[in-house]
């Protein structure tokens, strides 16, 4: 009897050594997507134009980057907060832990090399090697063509610096080991030309992140067989409960029975300079669906992106768009 128990009690303390080790290489050898490299960008005005382009009306780092005024529907930007950070992404909307959008203007980042700035991008690692919560969907942007992400290294370089030191994130366990597997070293495709329409047209649908917003998940993992088919919940107090619409082309749940032209002038509806958010009042639908900054995308760009849409699996997804919270209670 005392030989099993002292064989049992090696057995538990070899697993228990074992498992130490495998998170100690968790927490302390991850990530490995290797060191910044010593990129120097040599911006153009044309680059800064096209980083401007890129990061206020397709992959939006300005939005979550920014404060929004939750008071106006789709919560534009308040001026003078361009590039701030703050915003925060926590566990009422379902994440693992309480996620800060960092300030990305220079008073943020102007110690940051591009080559830093593009790990951070396009891998999720940060200036110290940390890895960040994929909120911001780094797993997208990986997959961006180089001169995509240099052009909007280029436009950040620009914005007017903002002293604002946003507080730091804190992943619950055990995310807080998963995190640092997740980063993956940049993959960059080459952006497709734009007569390519449909391989064009998953370039953007990729670079505007529709698949993260508009998939339903669980406790910030991506439901298998739920992309684009959306359900993600959005909890905006004083207001409701709004939830993504389904954006696959199901006839009757999804945007099926869509034309090209309804799915564009859906967003330039919101593109008139001058369109003022009206003011919402607590109880009534609100939207976290930042419209007025995809509402500066290009036709040509936003006719890709549906072309590629309509060749998804069609999901049956039937979503409720909103729960008012005078409803609810």
């Amino acid at each position: 009897m005392k030989k099993l128990f002292r064989n049992s009690a090696i057995i538990l303390l070899v697993l228990v050594l074992a498992i130490a080790g495998v998170l100690s290489y968790i927490k302390f050898a991850l990530p490995d997507v290797g060191q910044a490299s010593d990129l120097k960008i040599l911006a153009s005005p044309e680059m800064v134009q096209r980083g401007e382009y890129l990061a206020n009306h397709v992959t939006v780092c300005i939005d979550c980057h920014s404060e929004r005024d939750g008071n106006l529907f789709s919560g534009p930007i308040v001026p003078g907060s361009k590039g701030k950070g703050g915003e925060v992404f926590d566990q009422q909307f379902g994440f693992p832990g309480r996620f800060t959008a960092k300030n990305i203007t220079p008073y943020g980042i102007g110690k940051w090399t591009d080559g830093e700035i593009y790990r951070a991008i396009t891998c999720g690692v940060s200036k110290d090697g940390h890895a960040f919560f994929p909120v911001m969907p780094y797993q997208n942007y990986r997959k961006l063509d180089e001169e995509d992400v240099k052009s909007i290294i280029s436009y950040l370089r620009t914005l007017e610096p903002i002293e604002n030191k946003p507080e730091e994130s804190v992943a619950d366990f055990p995310m807080n080991f998963i995190l640092n597997t997740i980063p993956q070293k940049a993959s960059p495709e080459k952006r497709p030309a734009e007569t390519d329409i449909l391989a064009y047209g998953k370039y953007m649908t990729n670079a505007a992140g529709c698949i993260v917003c508009h998939s339903k998940a669980d406790k910030g993992e991506m439901i298998a067989g739920m992309e684009y088919a959306g359900g993600f919940e959005f909890p905006l107090p004083g207001y409701g409960i709004v939830s993504s619409a389904n954006i696959t082309p199901d006839k009757d749940t999804g945007i099926g029975n869509w034309s090209k032209e309804t799915f564009v002038n859906r967003f330039k509806a919101y593109s008139d300079s001058t369109y003022k958010a009206p003011k919402v009042q607590k109880g009534d639908f609100q939207t976290v669906m930042p419209w007025t900054m995809y509402a500066g995308m290009k036709t040509k760009d936003l006719e890709a992106i549906y072309t590629y849409l309509m060749t998804l699996k069609p999901v049956n997804h039937t979503v409720e768009k909103f729960r008012s919270e005078t409803a609810m209670k």
